[in-house]
């Protein structure tokens, strides 16, 4: 065994969410150890796999522009404001009011001075032209969703932005060490143990900051926590979020935050062989052109609502519904004319399951499903569409569908040759529930007093999502929960 390291911080978990900690205790002048459990070439937990879109207030277009590089397409473009009451009633809507409200209060006041914080620091942040906007027949850009800045590289970037910065404040990074075990020494948690390859591990400090995420990647625990069936659900991040760190802190005396039965789930591309964890395509086989189309079950028949809101109000929650579908699968469908509306990065990427047909009866043939049902299941469906609303992709336009399941927006017709469909199944992103923590992180045990010495932020810290959550705001959270974390730790 290695000699035991000494310092005044420890953060398990070289995420967005831990590096936001770190930086703001180093800041302080505390010295910093960032304990990851990927080595350098898998680091950066469920933060690397993301886009980086990142939801925060701001007044529109102009009130943004010392924060984001600079585009020839500013000239161009609008962004509508986002207001905190938005920001707040979409926490509410989305999370069916099951989460923390105080919690949320801090999210959403604090969300745009903590992205101006990390940007001072060196992180580097865009307009997201291609997921969040869409450009006009007069060749003007209109943003929508109250989702309009990300990181640069996407979560790439940010994870490399972040590591840079800890480099520049001296905070130490380790690689490949799991911890499995908080030292206590009279009920304060004065350390951490582990593993590190084939060597144990220990680690000394006055604070320890847990932000190793959620147990999304335990097929035991999905099973145990969020139901049958989740076992199979596929691992979109990182592999090494399996729960052992939280289960650490629950050993020490912690209490179960937030709602352990829900996560964040999404349409993931079924058929990819390589489609778990895979830092290559990262977010890419993510498919939510949902919304403009119809998605059907193996037996040709829709289930849901692909238009009830913008995609950043549903995709989260809507691979909950395709794993509960047959076989665990659906397959996403468009006509010629809505395949334009397809974003190129997730509908062109490499070894994209993609299959096209020139009839119906051809793409029911290819995807195994009953050719009179998906027949009459594309037929009526066109016939129930709204014909006097023009389509409009860039708002809600109301262009329904009057069938069962109803579609409430951007019905259009399933109609021209030649037809795609792309086979989608349930990827997991993280896990809702966590550690129970105050408004600054400090972990607290049932009874509700905190546990002197340990710190949680990120996905490791429950309470604020249940259900649901809008796009963008869990890079927020962990920013903004790990700014506390760090600024007191």
């Amino acid at each position: 065994m290695n000699d035991p390291i000494r310092t005044d911080v420890i953060v398990v978990g070289g995420g967005n969410a831990g590096f936001s900690a770190a930086h703001a205790a180093a800041e302080r002048g505390r010295n910093v150890v960032v304990v990851e459990r990927g080595d350098e070439a898998n680091c950066g937990g469920n933060s690397y796999y993301t886009a980086g879109a990142t939801r925060m207030t701001h007044d529109g277009l102009d009130s943004l522009l010392d924060l984001v590089e600079p585009d020839e397409r500013l000239a161009r473009t609008e962004v509508p404001p986002y207001s905190a009451d938005e920001y707040a009633a979409d926490l509410k809507k989305v999370t069916e009011g099951k989460g923390d409200e105080q919690m949320a209060e801090i999210l959403v006041t604090e969300a745009a001075d903590t992205v101006r914080w990390l940007h001072s620091l060196g992180l580097k942040y865009r307009l997201m032209y291609e997921r969040q906007a869409y450009q006009r027949s007069d060749g003007t850009y209109l943003f929508w969703g109250g989702l309009h800045v990300g990181n640069v590289d996407g979560g790439e970037g940010l994870i490399r932005d972040h590591t840079k910065v800890s480099q520049r404040l001296g905070e130490n990074v380790i690689y490949g060490v799991e911890i499995t075990e908080l030292i206590l020494e009279s009920g304060k948690v004065v350390g951490v143990r582990g593993t590190s390859g084939e060597q144990d591990f220990e680690a000394y400090a006055d604070s320890v900051v847990i932000a190793a995420g959620g147990f999304e990647a335990s097929p035991e625990l999905r099973q145990k926590y969020l139901g049958r069936g989740w076992e199979h659900a596929v691992v979109r991040g990182t592999p090494f979020n399996t729960g052992k760190v939280i289960k650490a802190a629950l050993d020490a005396g912690a209490a179960r935050g937030g709602d352990w039965s829900t996560c964040h789930s999404v349409q993931w591309d079924a058929w990819n062989e390589k489609n778990a964890s895979n830092r290559e395509l990262t977010n890419r086989l993510t498919r939510q052109g949902y919304p403009f189309g119809i998605l059907v079950n193996r037996d040709g028949v829709r289930f849901l609502d692909e238009g009830a809101d913008f995609r950043n109000y549903t995709y989260a929650k809507y691979g909950r519904e395709i794993l509960r579908q047959p076989g665990s699968i659906a397959y996403q469908i468009f006509d010629t004319n809505l395949r334009p509306l397809l974003r190129a990065e997730e509908y062109e990427m490499p070894g994209i399951s993609e299959v096209r047909a020139n009839s119906i009866a051809e793409l029911a043939r290819k995807l195994d499903v009953p050719e009179g049902q998906l027949t009459e299941t594309i037929d009526s469906y066109n016939l129930a569409i709204n014909t006097q609303i023009e389509f409009d992709p860039t708002v809600k336009d109301g262009k329904t569908a009057t069938t069962t399941p109803p579609k409430s927006n951007w019905a259009a017709p399933i109609a021209t040759a030649p037809y795609y469909a792309y086979p989608v199944t349930c990827g997991i992103t993280f896990t809702f529930g966590g550690l129970k923590g105050d408004l600054h992180g400090r972990v607290l045990d049932e009874t509700g007093q905190p546990i002197a010495g340990l710190f949680a932020c990120g996905e490791a810290l429950g309470g604020l999502f249940s259900v649901n959550y809008p796009g963008g705001s869990g890079l927020a959270a962990g920013m903004v929960f790990g700014r506390r974390a760090g600024t007191i730790a």
